[in-house]
């Protein structure tokens, strides 16, 4: 069963919104991972910068790594279509792990 771990806002400057997710969230990420019903878990994060993108890919990655062989990935969206079609996808997608998905322009 995938899991889904929807962050909220975060603070716009890079490093400030991966201090923000690794202090309040990256426990709860694990906690669902070691669920013995989890098969993946799929963060959903709110779109930001370009600049964001090494630390999401890092956390997927990493998370990835510490989980398997559960699967990890990351969606950053706006709530709609392209996020809820990203996680179908990624629910049936048993390769897919480690990514960092961007849904939004």
């Amino acid at each position: 069963m995938q899991r889904q771990l929807e962050i909220g806002l975060l603070p716009d400057a890079a490093l400030d919104a991966a201090t923000a997710v690794m202090a309040r969230h990256l426990e709860v990420a694990r906690a669902l991972l070691a669920e013995p019903e989890t098969t993946a878990l799929a963060i959903i994060l709110p779109p930001a910068a370009h600049d964001h993108r090494d630390w999401r890919l890092a956390l997927a990655r990493d998370l990835a790594r510490e989980g398997a062989p559960k699967r990890v990935n990351i969606v950053s969206g706006h709530p709609g279509e392209r996020i809820a079609s990203a996680l179908r996808f990624l629910a049936d997608a048993p390769g897919v792990t480690g990514q960092y998905l961007v849904c939004h322009e």
